[in-house]
């Protein structure tokens, strides 16, 4: 019998006031017949009714009477059901083009990312944003080896000896935070995690908060939630809610109808109140005190919650896949070696597209889509689908899944993005202050593109944002010229190349012929609103016949996809050469698909380009085209 509930049955008078003294304290203990009553041992007690008195017990919770040991064998055949149940349902999941009653096994997806226990700093940031390829994988083994940590010690014990009541999990938009949620659940339910440490674990999705309507308790919310009845959750509650653990999917989509700092404060877990307040009360320890919480978010959101959350905190964040897991994820997917070896390895010869594989979602697009080329019987050294195509999927996802409640639409939010974009890449900058980005994008704390940062300036905060990778700033900033007329989008790209932004004018061009690709113009059109001027592409077709740079024109041809225009253009273009520049791997892929266009090319000059055996073996298949090799 609990501390609180005995306070409701028993009623304490002292007759005088406590002191030091040794002629003691008189008590008197009043309570309803049959009745146990657990307290210190006093000398001139009076008790009054049918009483029996235990001394010393053990515990605050005192001495379970026969119908409690009952009442706690219910409960534990209560949550054996309810884990049998998270067990039935977590263990699919539904991707996003599933059709009806079409599920994948969680086991068969779910791969574990990399989970770092600190803050960075901002060269940290910078130095993430800007690597890319192996020098990206390089950054992330680095932090892996140094600074990474597993679910299951989220709530371990730090240097200090103390353990967090609340962990913050936070990570960009297709991260796999709601995944590693399914992933915590169905391995507590399967007693793979947590075991000792919880007895239960309930699942709250702030996306499905937001749609109960009225006021509402958190028992009944809760019941809302899960297969659970009203009364089995406030026995469990009731029970030991220091075992209870609170996981929180999604805080950054939480509407809040009122000032969360101004709520009225409850503490009972039976009182109504509009959701989100119940839910605060939680998330500040008003209700139920002792339990724990694992809270997920956006970056966006991350300092309202920091403010909010009761204490002490762990600060997490989810980094996406190593190359590794990456791999892993590849070998799951396709449950075939050959497939999985073919599709890997084309994905890994493209540093920009391995680097946004870091991305869990884009890694499921990229699978995807390759497997559907595969069931087509198409060869796959024509060509991987283009850059361009996967980061207009990607965009596409996130508008559809991740972006609801937009105050603007579509084609405004893509166009403001595209502005900041270009401002950053003008000013060579990959981290932007909160005046910069309120100066061009309507409400970026809802905007899935953008991740939010706070660092350290002497005594203060300073809030600065970002685009998810320098990629993703190139790709935004071809998306917003691709709108413009001919005269503009020609004004704007000499101002790029002036700006001695060689790499970042090379990218932005690739991007550019990626979103004139006729199946990439149709998906802008059909589902965003984004059309693609026509004076523009006629131009960029004409600059593309004018062009010196031939490796540049390799790139462009390879993201356009068009194998007639790709014919006409190197036809013109006799010799391709690159010189006094590392070959890539993705240098290597673009070049396959255009020798692939023609019959025969004039001649190849590699110079000075470290010309690897892995990197020659890739392009041999079409050296036999060349009249001469330089």
């Amino acid at each position: 019998m609990s501390i609180s509930y005995i306070m409701h049955l028993v009623e304490f008078r002292t007759n005088q006031n406590i002191s030091r003294s040794h002629a003691g304290i008189n008590v008197n203990t009043a309570a309803r017949s049959g009745s146990n009553v657990t307290e210190p041992v006093f000398t001139n007690n009076t008790i009054a009714g049918n009483v029996h008195i235990i001394h010393n017990a053990p515990g605050f919770t005192g001495y379970r009477t026969s119908c409690e040991k009952t009442q706690t064998s219910a409960i534990k055949s209560v949550i054996l059901k309810y884990k049998k149940q998270i067990c039935s349902e977590y263990q699919y999941v539904t991707e996003y083009n599933s059709l009806p009653g079409e599920q994948v096994l969680l086991s068969e997806r779910f791969t574990q990312p990399l989970i770092l226990q600190k803050h960075r700093d901002q060269k940290e940031r910078e130095e993430e944003l800007r690597s890319s390829g192996e020098d990206f994988q390089q950054v992330l083994s680095s932090k892996s080896s140094d600074e990474s940590v597993h679910v299951n010690s989220l709530f371990n014990v730090d240097h200090h000896g103390i353990s967090p009541s609340a962990v913050i999990l936070q990570g960009n938009s297709g991260n796999g935070k709601s995944f590693t949620v399914q992933k915590i659940m169905m391995d507590w339910a399967s007693d793979k995690l947590y075991k000792e440490r919880f007895d239960i674990v309930f699942h709250l999705k702030c996306k499905e908060i937001n749609r109960i309507s009225g006021r509402k308790s958190l028992v009944e919310i809760l019941s809302y939630s899960c297969s659970l009845t009203s009364d089995e959750i406030s026995q469990i509650l009731q029970q030991s809610p220091e075992k209870v653990l609170f996981i929180i999917d999604g805080f950054d989509e939480l509407k809040l109808t009122q000032d969360i700092y101004d709520m009225s404060a409850h503490t009972d877990p039976l009182q109504k109140a509009p959701p989100e307040v119940t839910l605060c009360a939680v998330l500040k320890g008003h209700i139920l005190p002792e339990s724990f919480l694992l809270v997920t978010t956006r970056s966006t959101a991350t300092d309202t919650l920091g403010k909010l959350l009761k204490g002490p905190q762990r600060f997490t964040e989810i980094m996406g896949f190593s190359e590794k897991s990456v791999e892993e994820y590849f070998q799951k997917f396709f449950q075939n070696e050959e497939l999985f070896r073919k599709a890997y390895e084309c994905v890994r010869a493209n540093e920009t597209l391995i680097t946004a594989c870091s991305i869990p979602v884009i890694c499921w697009i990229i699978c995807t889509v390759l497997r559907e080329r595969f069931s087509a019987g198409a060869d796959i050294t024509s060509g991987l689908e283009t850059t361009t195509s996967i980061y207009v999927d990607f965009v596409s996802t996130l508008l559809e899944h991740h972006c609801q409640g937009l105050s603007q639409s579509v084609s405004r939010l893509l166009r403001s993005l595209g502005q900041l974009a270009e401002r950053g890449i003008l000013e060579e900058q990959v981290l932007f202050d909160e005046k910069m980005v309120y100066e061009t994008v309507p409400d970026p704390a809802s905007n899935p593109f953008l991740c939010k940062f706070l660092f350290k300036r002497r005594i203060r905060h300073e809030t600065m944002f970002s685009f998810m990778h320098l990629s993703f700033q190139e790709f935004f900033t071809a998306l917003y010229y691709i709108s413009l007329d001919s005269k503009t989008l020609k004004e704007k790209l000499t101002k790029l190349r002036s700006h001695d932004h060689e790499s970042r004018y090379a990218a932005v061009m690739q991007f550019l012929f990626g979103l004139l690709n006729e199946d990439v113009r149709d998906t802008l059109k059909r589902k965003h609103g984004v059309f693609v001027h026509p004076t523009t592409q006629k131009h960029l077709k004409e600059w593309l016949f004018k062009m010196y740079h031939s490796f540049l024109t390799v790139h462009c041809l390879y993201e356009l996809h068009d194998e007639s225009f790709a014919k006409e253009i190197l036809n013109e273009k006799a010799d391709i050469f690159l010189m006094y520049e590392p070959l890539r791997r993705t240098d290597c892929w673009a070049l396959l698909y255009c020798c692939q266009c023609c019959q025969w090319m004039k001649q190849l000059t590699l110079h000075c380009c470290k010309l690897t055996s892995e990197k020659l073996s890739m392009i041999l298949p079409v050296l036999h085209k060349f009249e001469s090799l330089r």
